[in-house]
């Protein structure tokens, strides 16, 4: 990893470096998945099987494509037992987690007859997406769906890729079951993306698209905002580490690799008061890519976008850490809660030395989709009121609407809007012409 010292034109090169692995970079993508978008929806079922065939290579059909009782029952035969607890045991934590978060319908009223509120409806139906192929993410079964159910969502349908054999992961099919998904489709890609969007003779549309994917599942994600909700364009996975010299140097290079583990574009960074921590936090990473599996995929990351930047205080480093918005952060100083307290921009924020990042990814309860790329600024992470929509609910009597009626009128006219002028005016004609 790179040392830098923090300063104003340092951050603003990581900034500028971090903004590359956004979705937005990669239009020389867009075309390929405009085509394949568009050729879902002319196509349907025809193009979806055959991008399935080509990209998958897997041949499907109307009765291939969605997961039968049979597979989920075969499934729970080849899970681990064990790994069956843990994934019970985490929906439990996420359930309790995202219970919290539910809201009422609410209204008021007063004397004069005025009724004001708002309607909580959830959504109808709505698309989960959960990679598939090589990689396994039961995980994000349970973090997609639960807020879904916990929000009332009727109908939740998941699309998730076949391997070779046509077949789903064992783990991902028994979290789906266990966290209630209504039906199962084995697709992926842009392609499934298109799917949910638009609907076909077998995928129906959906009113929402949730879960995370590479680029072509991102970028078809954009693409299909407006015909559907999204829940964001997500880029590849971050974590930042605010440390002092009271840090476990150990610790803390464990923490960063957790995530450069994901993929060569993920980003590592370190923000450190103590120039002898960041020393040894190398040393660390350098001991721990002797014995990891995926050294070759964390190298990558590490010489792309992993840094160790050196403040001066520790309110340089927090302005840098609020600057940089990461969607893992992991406050490792003396008084973590304090520092908490000066966060501002963060997806997820775990506190001390014992609460590292996969504790959120797989146990904790809180949800693991979080917001990258800076998005973090203006974006929550996902819970139960993505699944929601709300509608404003408004009643005046005709005595509530009298006292106030001239006011309307005088706003509307002042907008030159002489119709909204109108529609309240004719309601007290006969008492004008009195």
């Amino acid at each position: 990893m790179r040392i830098v010292k923090l300063d104003q034109a340092s951050i603003e090169t990581l900034l500028a470096e971090l903004l590359k692995r956004s979705p937005d970079s990669y239009g020389q993508y867009e075309a390929s998945v405009a085509e394949i978008i568009q050729n879902i929806r002319t196509g349907k079922d025809e193009a979806l099987f055959a991008y399935t065939e080509q990209f998958d290579h897997v041949r499907l059909d109307a009765d291939s494509i969605r997961v039968t009782e049979e597979e989920i029952e075969e499934a729970y035969e080849k899970v681990d037992p064990d790994l069956l607890e843990v994934i019970r045991k985490a929906l439990v934590n996420i359930r309790a987690y995202h219970e919290k978060q539910k809201r009422q319908s609410w209204f008021t009223t007063d004397e004069r007859g005025i009724m004001l509120g708002q309607k909580i409806i959830p959504l109808r139906k709505v698309g989960v997406y959960v990679p598939g192929g090589k990689a396994v993410y039961p995980s994000s079964v349970l973090m997609n769906v639960i807020p879904a159910k916990i929000a009332g969502v009727d109908e939740i349908i998941m699309t998730t890729p076949p391997g070779r054999d046509g077949k789903l992961n064992p783990s991902t099919l028994v979290a789906a079951r266990e966290a209630g998904v209504d039906v199962i489709y084995k697709v992926g890609g842009a392609q499934a993306v298109a799917a949910l969007a638009y609907g076909t003779q077998s995928v129906p549309k959906v009113d929402k698209i949730v879960g995370p994917g590479n680029i072509f599942v991102a970028l078809a994600k954009k693409a299909v905002y407006g015909q559907v909700g999204i829940d964001s364009v997500a880029g590849p996975s971050e974590i930042l580490v605010l440390a002092d010299e009271t840090a476990n140097p150990r610790y803390v290079a464990a923490d960063l690799l957790s995530q450069a583990e994901h993929d060569e574009m993920a980003s590592a960074i370190l923000i450190t008061t103590s120039e002898e921590l960041a020393a040894k936090v190398q040393e660390e990473i350098d001991g721990f890519l002797q014995v990891l599996s995926r050294r070759e995929i964390i190298e990558k990351s590490l010489e792309n976008f992993g840094y160790i930047l050196l403040a001066d205080s520790m309110e340089e480093a927090i302005d840098a850490a609020n600057a940089i918005a990461s969607e893992h952060m992991e406050i490792v100083t003396a008084n973590p809660f304090e520092v908490m307290t000066k966060i501002r921009n963060a997806g997820a924020i775990f506190l001390g030395e014992n609460s590292s990042e996969p504790l959120g990814d797989y146990f904790a309860g809180p949800n693991h989709v979080l917001p990258t790329n800076g998005t973090a600024k203006f974006f929550s992470p996902l819970g139960v009121d993505d699944f929601i929509k709300k509608s404003s609910v408004i009643y005046y009597s005709r005595e509530a609407l009298e006292e106030i009626h001239e006011d309307i009128i005088q706003f509307a006219n002042c907008e030159q809007l002489t119709a909204h002028a109108n529609s309240i005016a004719v309601r007290f004609e006969k008492k004008e012409e009195k």
